[in-house]
């Protein structure tokens, strides 16, 4: 399911990376604000392993860059997010049939991570890739009976995307012009 998940993510201007252990996955991340010369990088929904990870990586690679975690203060989160060139978010699960990255997030910062920075990065599991929509009934039900308020589903599928009156599609107009996901899958 993973190459159906890559391939439908790449035909909506998506851009897949299979890694095969946490460690590789953090070197995709400090490869990618390398390319992209990031100044700044802000990561949230990750297990502090990853996140340890991410850093060591980045500052081997790219030790001007400035790396933002989690906790984030409420007063300051929407401008202390839109700093950053680059957000990291950890993914719930995906859909293959459709290319889309699912992110639960039950607080404002995961969200903005997500969509605020002009570049997204999606890290993802091979084993949490379903194959359809309705496939995905029982795990938004379990989500939502384990956070009954302020919980917010994102269906990420490619960069954002707006058109105008003449048809003509412009990337990363209302949130990421660029998005990536990471699939880190032993088997790769």
């Amino acid at each position: 399911m993973a190459f159906d998940f890559a391939s439908r993510f790449e035909k909506l201007s998506g851009i897949v990376h299979r890694v095969g252990s946490e460690a590789a996955a953090a070197a995709t991340i400090a490869q990618i604000c390398q390319t992209s010369q990031a100044g700044c990088i802000a990561l949230a929904g990750l297990s502090s392993t990853l996140v340890a990870l991410i850093k060591e990586a980045c500052e081997q690679t790219c030790p001007e860059l400035s790396i933002l975690t989690e906790p984030y203060a409420a007063a300051d989160l929407p401008l202390a997010i839109d700093r950053a060139d680059i957000g990291v978010t950890g993914i719930s699960f995906a859909i293959a049939q459709s290319g889309t990255m699912v992110e639960v997030a039950d607080n404002d910062a995961l969200r903005l991570v997500s969509s605020l920075p002009r570049i997204h990065i999606g890290l993802l599991r091979a084993e949490d890739i379903i194959e359809h929509y309705h496939d995905s009934a029982g795990r938004i039900r379990a989500t939502i009976a384990d956070h009954p308020e302020n919980l917010v589903l994102s269906f990420i599928s490619g960069p954002s995307r707006t058109g105008d009156i003449e048809l003509k599609l412009t990337l990363g107009v209302h949130g990421p012009e660029e998005a990536h996901c990471v699939i880190i899958d032993a088997a790769a």
